[in-house]
């Protein structure tokens, strides 16, 4: 039985949204045929989402804070020492974006686009992990593995010298043979120039 619009949820409606750009593409997906998909009339999907634009906004959101929850459980690995969160943090995310790209091309792709047109989203996202990095950088910090004069910048610093291995305009060599072993020589490199000399 389709839903009713007192049983529509804003997550149903974005559930529906994703699989709609995932048949359509982000041109052609209109909030008409979400509402089909959930055997709603549009007006139901608009008194959750305002606009089309909210709509969208609100799903590139949900799909890029889902690298971010991966990683959570990262950071908060006491039992780690904070240079192997630093590298298990970086694998991590490296796997997460290969995943997403390699999955799911065509989404990979519409959310992309999507993404393009939500700067606001991005600038978010990327905040977000560079929060997790500090939240890291900081706590080798406090245990005197690492050195540094502040670790916010020198975790936006670690996340734009990586940038090759999770910025979705580099997507295409994350297949390249030997990819892996490049991340973890870079890795390497900076877990290097943040060790706190004797």
């Amino acid at each position: 039985m389709p839903p009713t619009s007192e049983t529509l949820t804003a997550e149903r409606i974005l559930e529906a949204t994703e699989e709609v750009l995932r048949r359509h593409g982000p041109a052609k997906a209109t909030v008409v045929d979400v509402a089909r998909a959930l055997g709603v009339s549009h007006g139901s999907v608009y008194r959750h989402f305002r606009t089309k634009a909210a709509l969208r906004d609100a799903v590139t959101k949900k799909w890029l804070d889902r690298t971010f929850d991966s990683l959570s459980g990262i950071v908060a690995a006491d039992d780690l020492d904070p240079e192997a969160r630093l590298r298990a943090w970086f694998t991590g995310l490296f796997a997460a974006k290969r995943r997403k790209a390699g999955d799911e091309p065509e989404l990979f792709a519409t959310f992309s686009v999507l993404a393009t047109e939500n700067g606001e989203a991005v600038g978010q996202h990327i905040a977000d992990l560079t929060g997790q990095l500090t939240r890291i950088v900081q706590a080798g910090v406090d245990a005197g593995t690492f050195t540094c004069a502040d670790p916010a910048t020198t975790a936006r610093a670690l996340f734009h010298a990586t940038g090759r291995f999770h910025d979705p305009g580099y997507a295409r060599e994350w297949e390249q043979p030997g990819v892996e072993g490049e991340l973890e020589a870079v890795v390497d490199l900076l877990v290097r120039g943040l060790r706190a000399r004797d």
